[in-house]
């Protein structure tokens, strides 16, 4: 029996406006705020799916950027998100603020990017996406 039910995962930032735009546009997912009814609240949105909360962003004062893969300020975690086209999928993160790492390990297999706040995502290629 499990110990809890995973929820979502949080995503630590300065701007959560910013990073729930880019978030909804990869996935598709709706943005609202933590209290619907409080649509003026920015420092906590979520993305939700049906009206689950798949993913939240979180305002933070003094964050800091991860600077992977350097390490100096390390990754606290990443994403990965599933495409059937690497190319295709890259003009399109590109398109809406992502920026592709600089260190890929497989490129023909996963790409690694940072968000507008500069958490690492890899998007890796699958055949089921």
């Amino acid at each position: 029996m499990p110990i809890a039910k995973y929820a979502y995962t949080c995503l630590d930032c300065p701007e959560p406006i910013i990073l729930a735009e880019f978030y909804s546009k990869i996935t598709g997912w709706e943005i609202q705020p933590f209290d619907a009814s409080k649509p003026e609240q920015v420092d906590w949105l979520e993305l939700l799916v049906d009206g689950k909360t798949k993913m939240a962003f979180q305002q933070i004062e003094n964050y800091k950027t991860p600077t992977w893969p350097e390490n100096e300020t390390p990754q606290q975690l990443h994403m990965d998100f599933h495409a059937l086209d690497l190319d295709e999928t890259e003009a399109k993160l590109l398109a809406i603020g992502a920026r592709k790492a600089s260190y890929q390990d497989s490129p023909d297999r996963f790409r690694a990017y940072l968000d507008p706040a500069g958490h690492p995502f890899c998007i890796v290629k699958n055949e089921n996406a």
